[in-house]
């Protein structure tokens, strides 16, 4: 697969890391192109994956939640549908279909009719190569108002099945212990709320401004 010129570039610009950092006042919405971690309000852990593979279901590399603040593994760049890329600063819109890209390992949030290995409830992976994946990489974001708030909690909606992105506390072992699994569920309920946290917010000028340290 062809890498994407706009996923690379992003990447490319975050290696400087001397922004900086970004006030409430300097941007209030969640935009286009931002690298950030997603806390699960609920149970307080951040959305991460790693290489590591499920040892069930689809085999793909695992996403889970993580109490520690400061792990990178936890960072995901926001973007456009596959084909439709959005502008990069742009606000992201209540209602907006985006992908999560995952930094470290380039691959897509992703779910699909496969079972959870802990819950049974339906899996979520990280799957693709290089930023691309397929149409199940595709989110809707469900909060209130015009655009997506940094301080609000939003659902994250799979399009391809209709399931809500939530933890509801069931803990890995070996390899990944202590570690939340993070799944799919059919009704929207507090397990899957999630808000900004650490991240890079590009602003509307694609200015990348800090919210916290990288």
């Amino acid at each position: 697969t062809n890498q994407n010129p706009q996923f690379t570039s992003v990447f490319l610009d975050l290696s400087g890391c001397d922004w900086p950092l970004a006030r409430d006042s300097d941007l209030s919405s969640v935009t286009c192109g931002s690298l950030v971690k997603l806390l699960n309000t609920r149970h307080n852990v951040r959305l991460h994956s790693h290489d590591v593979k499920y040892g069930s279901g689809s085999g793909q590399q695992s996403v889970t939640g993580v109490d520690a603040a400061d792990d990178a593994n936890s960072y995901w760049q926001i973007r456009g549908k596959p084909g439709r890329p959005c502008t990069r600063g742009t606000p992201i819109k209540c209602g907006q279909h985006v992908r999560f890209t995952h930094m470290k390992t380039a691959r897509n949030l992703h779910s699909h009719h496969f079972s959870s290995p802990l819950s049974s409830n339906q899996e979520v992976s990280a799957f693709g190569e290089r930023g691309e994946g397929d149409d199940l990489d595709v989110w809707a974001v469900q909060c209130d108002g015009e655009h997506w708030e940094r301080d609000d909690s939003v659902r994250l909606k799979h399009v391809g099945t209709d399931v809500f992105l939530a933890v509801t506390g069931e803990t890995y072992g070996h390899p990944i212990r202590g570690q939340r699994e993070v799944h799919g569920m059919s009704v929207p309920g507090p397990h899957g709320l999630w808000r900004t946290m650490e991240g890079v917010f590009i602003q509307p000028s694609a200015e990348p401004m800090r919210h916290d340290e990288l």
